[in-house]
Protein backbone atom coordinates (compact mmCIF):
# COMPACT_ATOMS: atom_id res chain seq x y z
CA UNK A 1 0.00 0.00 0.00
CA UNK A 2 1.22 3.50 -0.87
CA UNK A 3 2.25 5.53 2.19
CA UNK A 4 0.75 8.67 0.63
CA UNK A 5 -2.74 7.20 0.19
CA UNK A 6 -4.99 7.64 3.24
CA UNK A 7 -8.63 7.35 4.19
CA UNK A 8 -9.06 11.08 4.70
CA UNK A 9 -12.19 10.81 6.85
CA UNK A 10 -10.66 8.19 9.19
CA UNK A 11 -7.46 10.21 9.35
CA UNK A 12 -9.45 13.20 10.61
CA UNK A 13 -11.75 11.19 12.88
CA UNK A 14 -8.76 9.56 14.62
CA UNK A 15 -6.87 12.89 14.71
CA UNK A 16 -3.84 11.27 13.14
CA UNK A 17 -0.61 13.03 12.21
CA UNK A 18 1.92 12.28 9.51
CA UNK A 19 5.05 13.97 8.32
CA UNK A 20 7.87 13.30 5.97
CA UNK A 21 10.05 14.47 3.13
CA UNK A 22 9.22 14.19 -0.54
CA UNK A 23 11.51 14.85 -3.48
CA UNK A 24 10.49 17.48 -6.00
CA UNK A 25 10.91 14.83 -8.72
CA UNK A 26 7.99 12.92 -7.14
CA UNK A 27 5.71 15.93 -7.70
CA UNK A 28 5.48 16.27 -11.51
CA UNK A 29 3.63 19.62 -11.71
CA UNK A 30 6.05 21.21 -9.25
CA UNK A 31 9.06 19.64 -10.97
CA UNK A 32 7.96 21.19 -14.28
CA UNK A 33 8.19 24.66 -12.68
CA UNK A 34 11.77 24.18 -11.44
CA UNK A 35 15.11 24.59 -13.20
CA UNK A 36 16.71 21.27 -12.38
CA UNK A 37 14.06 19.24 -10.49
CA UNK A 38 16.30 19.21 -7.42
CA UNK A 39 15.21 19.81 -3.86
CA UNK A 40 12.74 18.31 -1.47
CA UNK A 41 9.84 19.38 0.68
CA UNK A 42 9.18 18.60 4.31
CA UNK A 43 5.47 18.25 5.08
CA UNK A 44 3.38 17.80 8.21
CA UNK A 45 -0.30 16.82 8.11
CA UNK A 46 -2.67 16.82 11.11
CA UNK A 47 -6.25 15.54 11.07
CA UNK A 48 -9.11 16.75 13.22
CA UNK A 49 -12.40 18.58 12.98
CA UNK A 50 -13.41 22.22 12.91
CA UNK A 51 -15.85 24.07 15.17
CA UNK A 52 -18.78 22.96 12.95
CA UNK A 53 -17.79 19.31 13.32
CA UNK A 54 -16.55 18.93 9.74
CA UNK A 55 -13.39 16.87 9.21
CA UNK A 56 -10.39 19.04 8.47
CA UNK A 57 -6.68 18.67 7.83
CA UNK A 58 -3.92 21.14 8.59
CA UNK A 59 -0.94 20.94 6.26
CA UNK A 60 2.40 22.71 6.47
CA UNK A 61 5.03 22.51 3.74
CA UNK A 62 8.63 23.77 3.82
CA UNK A 63 11.51 23.30 1.45
CA UNK A 64 13.64 24.76 -1.26
CA UNK A 65 13.31 24.72 -5.03
CA UNK A 66 15.21 26.34 -7.89
CA UNK A 67 13.12 28.50 -10.20
CA UNK A 68 13.96 30.69 -13.20
CA UNK A 69 14.30 34.41 -12.51
CA UNK A 70 12.01 36.14 -14.98
CA UNK A 71 14.30 39.16 -15.17
CA UNK A 72 17.71 37.59 -15.91
CA UNK A 73 16.59 34.03 -16.78
CA UNK A 74 19.12 32.53 -14.35
CA UNK A 75 18.41 30.06 -11.50
CA UNK A 76 16.81 31.48 -8.38
CA UNK A 77 16.72 29.62 -5.06
CA UNK A 78 13.25 29.92 -3.58
CA UNK A 79 12.19 28.84 -0.10
CA UNK A 80 8.67 27.47 0.26
CA UNK A 81 7.06 27.94 3.67
CA UNK A 82 3.32 27.53 3.61
CA UNK A 83 0.44 26.16 5.62
CA UNK A 84 -3.21 25.56 4.88
CA UNK A 85 -6.37 24.25 6.46
CA UNK A 86 -8.72 22.19 4.32
CA UNK A 87 -12.18 21.01 5.28
CA UNK A 88 -13.33 17.72 3.81
CA UNK A 89 -16.70 17.05 2.22
CA UNK A 90 -18.01 13.70 0.92
CA UNK A 91 -19.06 15.10 -2.50
CA UNK A 92 -19.19 18.28 -4.60
CA UNK A 93 -22.72 19.25 -3.51
CA UNK A 94 -21.75 18.95 0.16
CA UNK A 95 -18.54 20.89 -0.50
CA UNK A 96 -20.54 23.78 -1.95
CA UNK A 97 -22.95 23.73 1.02
CA UNK A 98 -20.10 23.67 3.56
CA UNK A 99 -18.31 26.45 1.70
CA UNK A 100 -21.41 28.65 1.91
CA UNK A 101 -21.86 27.80 5.60
CA UNK A 102 -18.29 28.75 6.51
CA UNK A 103 -17.51 32.44 6.51
CA UNK A 104 -13.74 31.90 6.78
CA UNK A 105 -11.91 32.72 3.56
CA UNK A 106 -8.68 31.11 4.79
CA UNK A 107 -10.25 27.64 4.75
CA UNK A 108 -10.59 25.65 1.55
CA UNK A 109 -13.33 23.01 1.22
CA UNK A 110 -12.34 19.98 -0.87
CA UNK A 111 -13.86 16.60 -1.61
CA UNK A 112 -12.24 13.89 0.51
CA UNK A 113 -12.17 10.17 -0.15
CA UNK A 114 -11.23 6.84 1.35
CA UNK A 115 -8.24 6.72 -1.02
CA UNK A 116 -7.00 10.30 -0.74
CA UNK A 117 -3.53 10.97 -2.21
CA UNK A 118 -1.85 13.51 0.06
CA UNK A 119 0.89 14.08 -2.54
CA UNK A 120 -1.67 16.10 -4.52
CA UNK A 121 -2.41 18.24 -1.46
CA UNK A 122 1.31 18.79 -0.78
CA UNK A 123 1.99 19.66 -4.42
CA UNK A 124 -0.99 22.05 -4.59
CA UNK A 125 0.16 23.89 -1.47
CA UNK A 126 3.73 24.20 -2.78
CA UNK A 127 2.52 25.52 -6.15
CA UNK A 128 0.25 28.07 -4.46
CA UNK A 129 3.18 29.30 -2.35
CA UNK A 130 5.34 30.04 -5.39
CA UNK A 131 5.37 33.51 -6.98
CA UNK A 132 3.79 33.95 -10.40
CA UNK A 133 6.88 35.75 -11.68
CA UNK A 134 9.93 34.82 -9.59
CA UNK A 135 12.73 37.39 -9.60
CA UNK A 136 15.97 38.05 -7.76
CA UNK A 137 15.90 41.17 -5.59
CA UNK A 138 18.95 42.25 -7.58
CA UNK A 139 20.14 40.10 -10.46
CA UNK A 140 23.85 39.17 -10.39
CA UNK A 141 24.59 40.34 -13.92
CA UNK A 142 22.57 43.48 -13.56
CA UNK A 143 25.02 46.30 -14.16
CA UNK A 144 23.95 49.86 -13.70
CA UNK A 145 25.19 51.67 -16.76
CA UNK A 146 25.97 55.35 -16.37
CA UNK A 147 23.33 57.44 -17.98
CA UNK A 148 24.45 58.97 -21.26
CA UNK A 149 24.30 62.73 -21.20
CA UNK A 150 21.37 64.00 -23.17
CA UNK A 151 22.43 65.74 -26.36
CA UNK A 152 22.24 69.47 -26.01
CA UNK A 153 19.26 70.84 -27.81
CA UNK A 154 19.94 73.81 -29.92
CA UNK A 155 17.78 76.76 -29.13
CA UNK A 156 15.18 77.50 -31.81
CA UNK A 157 16.49 81.09 -31.88
CA UNK A 158 19.98 79.85 -32.60
CA UNK A 159 18.61 77.87 -35.53
CA UNK A 160 16.97 81.03 -36.88
CA UNK A 161 20.23 82.95 -36.37
CA UNK A 162 22.06 80.33 -38.45
CA UNK A 163 19.47 80.65 -41.21
CA UNK A 164 20.22 84.39 -41.55
CA UNK A 165 23.80 83.62 -42.47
Amino acid sequence: MDAYIIDAFEFCRLKEQREGDIAVTDLPRLADETVDRSGSLHWHLVGGSNSHGHPQMQLSVQGGVRLVCQRCMKPLDFSIESSAVVVLAPDEASADAIDEQMAEDAVEVIVGSTSFDIRQLIEDEALLAMPLSPRHAVCQDQVSLPAEPAPEKESPYAVLKNLKK
